[in-house]
């Protein structure tokens, strides 16, 4: 073969490969954008770095027959009591119209088949970050498997999975909360264990964020229950079973650390149970009137919305609401 037909192989003509786009070759243009400035345009723009800045967009999921699990065994559902079915969807509805009300985007689940019975409590399926989202892992057996209805939802709306955990690592969304534009707090406790910490740790350290973990008390819940954000210097916390940890980290960020009259009663835990709208604006649960001063008192404006028969589930408006997208400040 002489040089001539050699060049002509070599270069693509005549059937040969060396030298085209595909193997590197002359048209080949490189990726050169990071994953962060890709979205908005291949993946959808929705982010959060804070608890507190305008909200969105929430992904939610209207419960239906699936919620008959609380008639039969609510202690196996992880339920407190049995649910009127028909009520619930129809509160959880009014719960929508009030996002939609105040401009949030609203995402729901759809399953490709039927529910599970917690499938409504939507934070607890996954969390979201600066650059998209951790895919939770739920510790309670009869929850295992919500996960994936919300990982093709997030799919289809383009939402990122940054994190699917592994291992026996558990997670539940409900856990991790923001305190600035590069740190979380994730609480370690009986939904939550050592081993996702330790992997959502190197998750976010590739990011560029802190992770600072906490140990929550003995017989609660979520991180959640414990500490809410209403505004860039305004923390609500559960008094004397937030952590230590949690308050310190707090002052040190500037924010003014104020706990309501919390007790042991279903009244106080739909009291914590809000979601922050924008600075100082939330959306919280109706008929508590013990706290309406304490969040009047503050100016807070407290948007109102009936679910006491949702709470008959063990959880509110805060678990029913996965956060999608807050403004943030990139």
């Amino acid at each position: 073969m002489n040089d001539k037909i050699a060049c002509k192989l070599q270069s693509g003509k005549n059937g040969g490969t060396f030298g085209m786009a595909a193997y590197g070759g002359t048209g080949w243009v490189g990726r050169e954008t990071t994953h962060a400035d890709e979205l908005g345009s291949l993946w959808h723009s929705y982010k959060i770095d804070s608890e507190w800045r305008r909200l969105k967009a929430v992904l939610v999921h209207c419960p239906g027959d699936e919620l008959e699990a609380s008639t039969n065994s609510s202690e196996e559902a992880l339920m407190l009591e049995p649910l009127d079915v028909g009520l619930a969807a129809e509160q959880h509805t009014q719960m929508c119209e009030a996002y939609h009300a105040h401009g949030v985007e609203i995402h729901h689940v759809n399953p490709k088949t039927k529910a599970q019975p917690n499938q409504m409590f939507c934070a607890d399926q996954m969390a979201m970050t600066p650059q998209g989202a951790i895919l939770a892992r739920p510790a309670g057996l009869v929850r295992a498997g919500e996960e994936v209805a919300v990982a093709r939802r997030l799919a289809d709306i383009g939402v990122p999975i940054l994190k699917t955990l592994t291992g026996m690592a558990t997670f539940e969304g409900a856990d991790l909360l923001w305190l600035d534009e590069k740190t979380a707090m994730i609480g370690r406790g009986h939904r939550t264990n050592q081993a996702a910490i330790d992997q959502i740790t190197t998750l976010l350290s590739e990011i560029g964020c802190d992770t600072i973990a906490v140990d929550l008390p003995y017989g609660t819940m979520h991180f959640m229950g414990m500490l809410r954000i209403a505004d860039k210097d305004l923390a609500i916390c559960w008094p004397r079973r937030t952590p230590l940890a949690t308050v310190l980290a707090l002052k040190d960020r500037g924010y003014n650390v104020v706990c309501p009259p919390c007790e042991d009663d279903a009244e106080s835990y739909r009291a914590m149970n809000f979601v922050t709208l924008g600075p100082r604006k939330i959306l919280a649960v109706a008929g508590l009137p013990k706290f309406e001063p304490f969040f009047d008192a503050l100016g807070i404006e407290s948007i109102k919305v009936q679910t006491d028969e949702i709470s008959k589930a063990a959880g509110n408006v805060g678990c029913l609401t996965a956060v999608l997208g807050r403004e943030t400040l990139t």
